[in-house]
């Protein structure tokens, strides 16, 4: 290869300044489109959750059925409900679709980026709608319950958990995203979904569970009890809840090995 080819080659080789500029450009598209498609967006992440909080929290807590703490308790639990749950659903549905049948992902493999790069805008944008999602709660919990547990001693964490829930939706949603067939998508997301929300210590701490031990072990195998129990020490340290670095250490384990499973499916759907 002679010097002209060589230098022709490294000119029409996007650099990598300009390659996170394209995934910056596509980034604040898809922020830009939700921005404009924002009572949906709530609509469908908020009112599940929501409910939840009004007859759990507050129906069932004035008729006597609860206990006066339990909204206290399971608030917590329903903001890791919410950010791994939007997380999960803002990818996952998008990308089958992209698939499958709008083939909108070919218009993005086409940009001056890498693969790599567009599966982590994806990831990116997702995580960014769960966090979002999850902070709404905030203000809804205060509306619906007069108010939520908090201590600002616990803020470091709470805001650790929250990317950590955000990020393990994300990736979840990459795996089923990839590796589900659009016609099989909804009864998937039905069977993961349905595990997910009651396994997952929303409802309930896990410590609490000692008394069922084959079902404490269940729950010990759903990645976002590590969120939900997190998120209880963060905000209500004194319910009994699993030791925060144990949930940081599991989520620490959980993450990569989902998002490499859920890259190693991007990358496959690609080249297919």
């Amino acid at each position: 290869m002679n010097l002209e080819t060589l230098e022709a080659a490294q000119a029409s080789t996007p650099t990598m300044s300009s390659q996170l500029k394209a995934g910056l450009s596509v980034l604040h598209r898809d922020v830009t489109v939700t921005a404009h498609e924002l009572p949906a967006f709530l609509a469908q992440v908020i009112l599940q959750p929501l409910f939840l909080l009004f007859v759990f929290g507050k129906v069932l807590g004035s008729l006597g059925y609860t206990q006066g703490n339990y909204a206290q308790l399971l608030f917590p639990g329903l903001v890791a409900l919410t950010v791994v749950m939007t997380g999960m659903q803002s990818l996952a549905f998008p990308l089958v679709a992209e698939f499958g049948w709008t083939m909108e992902i070919e218009d993005r493999l086409l940009a001056p980026m890498p693969h790599w790069l567009v599966a982590a805008e994806k990831v990116v944008f997702a995580t960014m709608r769960a966090l979002v999602a999850a902070l709404i709660m905030i203000p809804v919990g205060i509306v619906v319950l007069g108010g939520i547990p908090w201590r600002w001693e616990g803020f470091p964490l709470f805001v650790g958990m929250l990317l950590f829930g955000a990020v393990l939706g994300s990736s979840i949603g990459m795996v089923v995203g990839t590796l589900v067939t659009p016609t099989m998508i909804n009864i998937v997301f039905s069977l993961i979904f349905t595990p997910l929300l009651f396994t997952g210590c929303s409802q309930y701490p896990w410590p609490s569970l000692s008394r069922i031990r084959w079902f404490q072990i269940l729950t010990a195998a759903n990645p976002m009890t590590y969120v939900s129990e997190g998120l209880r020490a963060a905000m209500v340290p004194y319910v009994p809840h699993m030791p925060a670095w144990v949930c940081l250490a599991a989520l620490a384990g959980w993450v990569p090995a989902l998002l490499l499973v859920g890259r190693a499916g991007f990358r496959r759907r690609t080249v297919l």
